[in-house]
Parts: structure tokens; C-alpha cells; sequence
């Protein structure tokens, strides 16, 4: 696939999660392509997962895990992402040594740890190691490399060749969509690839997610459900994905009941 290929489609994925709808003969006169090779993206796309195709063009697939900005995800059911926060921070003893992944949610467990002492902390989040360099008594390790504006987070070569030198007691790992067949995934290589290697570093993997990301799937795994130890969410959960948990082994804590 060629980079302007690539670029494109990416193009089309942004204008699919900002306005929730293209059509094939706009994007077409827009990049100067063919409307045949527009419709071999809007295709690609629609196998990916992220459009449906109608009538002279698509629709963005709401089940989709888009990249959307931290400022807008942020905001979205943050007094439950708050309550998933606290909870999660309850896992947390003095003297570990742990990972706190990039996202909304996870950013919410910093106030929780003040308290703490004689942490070790690494993380991809710029925000999150910010506000952890302010609390005395925590040791936090800022993973270097290629930045994701969106996120706030670091990933790439660097990052994973370093974090690969660790071991940790726990990750806390934040998720854009959670299907129980695709598993857990992201919407961007370099950081679902960082986030394999959280898990292989970590002893055990608490995934803290707020009840929307159910059902939803991007195109990079980061994990397979079967490998989380521990899920913090709200009781949006379906019933079907509690009971396939329990199965496997998962401890899945519901914090609004």
C-alpha cells in the first residue's frame, strides 16, 4: 500500500469520525483520484470495520473505536470514570512498581495515588507523568519517542526498547474498544504495539474502561480478553460479556452498583 494510499484513507477515517458521513464524488474531486479508487477505500474501510457503505458514499460505523481527541474523551461520563479511577487505585500497595497507560481514564487515577509511598510509576502520558512529578514521594519513569497529539501519549521504537528493560507489579491499562472475539483494542499500530509490551512486562494487567467502549473494535489488538486479570467498569456491561469473563477467569468489578 503506498504512502499517499495510506494517507488518504486516513483522511477519510477523520472525516468520518467529524462529520459521520462522506460521499464518494466529494472525496474524489478533494484528492484529484478516480471515484473507482475512492470506492476501493470507502471498501477497505467498510472491511476495517470504521464505515458503512450506502448510497454515493458511507457512514461512520458508531461500533467503531475511533482516535478521537483526549479534551473531547475526557469529558464523556467522566464522574464514572472517576469512581472506576478510585477503585482501581485501591489495587495499588507502597512500593510498587507500576505502569499507567495513556487515557481518560487513567489520567483520573493520579489524585488517588498522593497518598502513596515509595511508588515506581512508568508511563507513556505526558499529562499523567505531569501531575505525578508533583507528589514527593512517587519515582516516575517518562517513556521517550514519537508523540500522539491526540492522546498526549509517547510511542515507537524508543519507548518500547525501554520499557522492555523493566518489570512491573501491575499495568493500568486504558481501552478504545472492547469486544470479547476482536479483544481489546486501539486505533493507532504504535501504541496498541507499546501496549503489548506493557503486558509482558507487568505481573498483572487491570484493564479500567467506562461502559461505552463495550462492543466496539478498532483495527490494532493490544490483547486478548483471556489475558486481563482484572476489569473496572460500570454496569453498562452486557451480560453476555460478564458472564464470558467469569469464564475465563477475569475479575470484573462493577463500581456503580
Amino acid at each position: 500500500m503506498s504512502t499517499d494510499t495510506i494517507k488518504r484513507r486516513e483522511t477519510i477515517i477523520d472525516m468520518l469520525y467529524h462529520d459521520g458521513s462522506v460521499k464518494v464524488t466529494t472525496l474524489s474531486q478533494r484528492f484529484n483520484v478516480s471515484l473507482v479508487t475512492i470506492r476501493n477505500d470507502l471498501r477497505y474501510l467498510e472491511k476495517k470495520g470504521c464505515a458503512l457503505r450506502s448510497y454515493g458514499g458511507a457512514m461512520a460505523n458508531n461500533k467503531f473505536a475511533f482516535d478521537r481527541p483526549f479534551q473531547i474523551k475526557g469529558q464523556i461520563d467522566r464522574a464514572l470514570k472517576i469512581l472506576i479511577a478510585a477503585k482501581a487505585a485501591e489495587f495499588v500497595q507502597d512500593g510498587d512498581s507500576l505502569i499507567i497507560d495513556s487515557g481518560s481514564t487513567t489520567a483520573e487515577m493520579v489524585p488517588f495515588l498522593r497518598n502513596h509511598h515509595a511508588l515506581v510509576v512508568m508511563t507513556n502520558a505526558l499529562n499523567i507523568a505531569y501531575q505525578l512529578a508533583n507528589f514527593e514521594q512517587i519515582d516516575v519513569i517518562v517513556l521517550g519517542g514519537n508523540t500522539r497529539k491526540n492522546s498526549y501519549s509517547i510511542y515507537g521504537s524508543v519507548a518500547e526498547q525501554q520499557l522492555a528493560q523493566y518489570r512491573f507489579n501491575t499495568l493500568f491499562l486504558g481501552v478504545d474498544g472492547f469486544d470479547l472475539e476482536a479483544g481489546i483494542t486501539t486505533p493507532h499500530p504504535g501504541e496498541a504495539h507499546l501496549n503489548r509490551i506493557m503486558c509482558d512486562v507487568a505481573q498483572q494487567i487491570i484493564v479500567v474502561t467506562d461502559g461505552s467502549k463495550f462492543g466496539r473494535k478498532s483495527f490494532c489488538l493490544i490483547c486478548e480478553t483471556k489475558q486481563i486479570h482484572h476489569l473496572i467498569t460500570d454496569s453498562r456491561i452486557p451480560k453476555q460479556y460478564r458472564e464470558k469473563l467469569a469464564e475465563l477467569g477475569v475479575n470484573v468489578i462493577i463500581v456503580d452498583e
